[in-house]
């Protein structure tokens, strides 16, 4: 038995249809560019993923909803690029914008954003996001990335003798002890975040080469003017700084 469909019937559908059509056609994916960065001297492991998500920040007194996200890993190190994909229909000039970013390490958080970062205010679809330390004492690859034995390779850009090798040992505390080629020595180290500060060495007093005894000079001298300090991004090699962020000791994991 055929059906037979009324003409208001069948006029209500072909609307509803172009409408449907219609809002899918107007329906646009785009993208928004940008990288996220931070200011510490910290190299990120292989396992470390980025997290940006656009959210609308409308009401102050409601949480933020998501609109879209993108992961990147492995995220590298920073500046990290990333792409957030979003459909357009999702933004409404009325409302108001803010781009979210978290840097993750085996799932925990080392980084996030704590101030908005707003898009469409101006326009433009990217943003350079600066991210900040989310607990900087209990972030693994702080201070703990320094503890160990080192290999000084450089001194103040002179290079270093070979044999016999300076060695530098650091402790989790921030203990000191090593030699410079020559004579034995130890101290003790305050490290703070990106931040170190050796104290007073203590040393033997044993005569050798003279080329030995003026680079253990060189040593301790730069030793003393180290202010900071930053993994590279092999994770083998650590740079001693000094206040103008130059490199005044460059030593590998021995």
């Amino acid at each position: 038995m055929a059906c037979r469909v009324s003409g208001r019937l069948f006029a209500v559908v072909v609307m509803l249809t172009a409408a449907l059509m219609t809002g899918s056609a107007l329906a646009e994916t785009r993208t928004l560019n940008g990288t996220v960065a931070y200011r510490e001297r910290i190299a990120l492991p292989p396992s470390t993923v980025l997290e940006v998500a656009l959210v609308d920040v409308s009401r102050a007194d409601a949480p933020a909803i998501t609109l879209a996200q993108t992961r990147v890993e492995p995220a590298g190190q920073v500046p990290i690029a990333f792409a957030l994909d979003y459909e357009d229909t999702d933004i409404e000039p009325s409302r108001t914008y803010a781009l979210e970013a978290k840097i993750l390490v085996d799932g925990q958080p080392w980084f996030a954003t704590t101030r908005q970062y707003r898009v469409f205010d101006d326009g433009e679809a990217t943003a350079e996001i600066i991210v900040t330390r989310v607990v900087a004492n209990d972030i693994p690859g702080g201070a703990e990335q320094l503890a160990g034995d080192w290999i000084v390779v450089d001194i103040e850009g002179r290079g270093v003798i070979e044999d016999p090798q300076a060695r530098l040992k650091i402790a989790d505390g921030g203990a000191v002890s090593g030699t410079g080629g020559c004579n034995r020595m130890a101290g003790q180290a305050t490290i703070s975040g990106d931040r170190i500060d050796f104290g007073p060495m203590v040393a033997t007093q044993m005569a050798c080469l003279p080329a030995v005894m003026e680079q253990e000079r060189s040593l301790f001298d730069a030793l003393e003017k180290v202010r900071g300090w930053r993994i590279d991004e092999t994770g083998d090699r650590l740079l001693l700084l000094d206040e103008n962020a130059e490199t005044m000791v460059t030593l590998r994991r021995g």
